[in-house]
């Protein structure tokens, strides 16, 4: 049996691919040369935009072709799933299944579609080791869900509220890829500002990464993504100090329009971010600054825009 995995979003949804396929293979499959040649299809889907929920809905020609040639063919959606989009769904798979299930994914496919059974224990699925696609880049969540509930944003219905892994269990697995030659080191959240070990308070976000840093090895450290609002001078001064993180931050402003910001719920005022920036470059003065931006927000006026562009100018963004 063979399976092909479509993934939509961002990183996350990517490493949670990964971590798929190691569930998938340790119960017996095997990843199919194309899509074509597949007996179970997954579709790891993103709600963030709808791009790429209307991806989701155009897979279903392919699908319908493809299971006229192999009777046999399941298909199969996790991801973050809106509410509105479930009962659709529902119609255009044979399953659908929370990615925070995949622990027992291989116990639901025996019992739902006769697909081998799984040995896998109950456990968070974040422990579940990743197939990593590559010897150079490792994903690594230090967090899944998100409590800051951006006015637009639909990460805190589709993933819950923020949870923050064990800071061993994280460092035991950047020490586990750096011993097996990886380079790159992702270290990824909705939010990472907001991590906190739930065994020990004091390791946060900013003493994370120095832990990460004092591991030894050869290898650049990333992350994202971060939120200005918490942005705090100690993490600034961190990415300063420690030699492995890398020259380069996705920094999302969204608006520069005060009024927006707060339509956004971003919780920081435009004067909070040029600060922050400016910090930023103080200390680190070879940053790569990148950015994102959404235009044409319910409400926004023509001014709004304007100001959002005179923000754009001014920063002078690398990226």
């Amino acid at each position: 049996m063979k399976y092909w995995i479509i993934t939509f979003g961002c990183q996350m949804n990517q490493s949670d691919s990964e971590r798929i396929a190691r569930v998938l293979e340790s119960i017996g499959y095997k990843s199919a040369l194309n899509i074509n040649r597949a007996d179970l299809i997954v579709v790891n889907m993103c709600s963030v935009r709808q791009s790429a929920v209307d991806r989701v809905y155009g897979l279903w020609p392919k699908f319908h072709e493809l299971k006229k040639k192999n009777k046999k063919l399941k298909t199969l959606l996790t991801g973050c799933i809106l509410k509105k989009d479930f009962k659709t769904f529902k119609n255009l798979f044979d399953l659908i299944l929370s990615i925070k299930s995949l622990a027992n994914w291989g116990t639901i496919l025996g019992d739902r579609i006769s697909f081998p059974r799984s040995d896998l224990p109950k456990l968070d699925y974040l422990k579940i080791p990743s197939k990593y696609k590559t010897n150079f880049s490792a994903l690594i969540p230090i967090s899944n869900g998100c409590n800051n509930f951006c006015s637009y944003c639909v990460v805190p219905f589709v993933r819950g509220p923020l949870v923050c892994r064990d800071h061993k269990e994280i460092l035991d697995e950047v020490k586990e890829v750096i011993q097996k030659g990886f380079k790159e080191i992702w270290l990824l959240g909705q939010n990472v500002n907001d991590y906190l070990s739930p065994i020990d308070s004091s390791v946060n976000f900013t003493w994370l990464l120095k832990m990460v840093n004092d591991i030894p090895g050869d290898f650049w450290i990333r992350f994202t993504s971060p939120h200005p609002k918490n942005f705090s001078e100690e993490l600034v001064g961190i990415m300063a100090e420690c030699d492995k993180i890398t020259e380069y931050l996705n920094l999302p402003v969204q608006s520069g329009d005060d009024e927006i910001l707060k339509k956004m719920n971003r919780n920081y005022r435009v004067k909070d971010y040029k600060t922050l920036v400016k910090k930023i470059r103080e200390k680190v003065p070879n940053i790569a600054l990148s950015t994102d931006i959404i235009v044409g927000f319910p409400g926004e006026t023509k001014k709004q825009f304007e100001n959002t562009l005179k923000l754009f100018k001014e920063i002078k963004f690398d990226m």
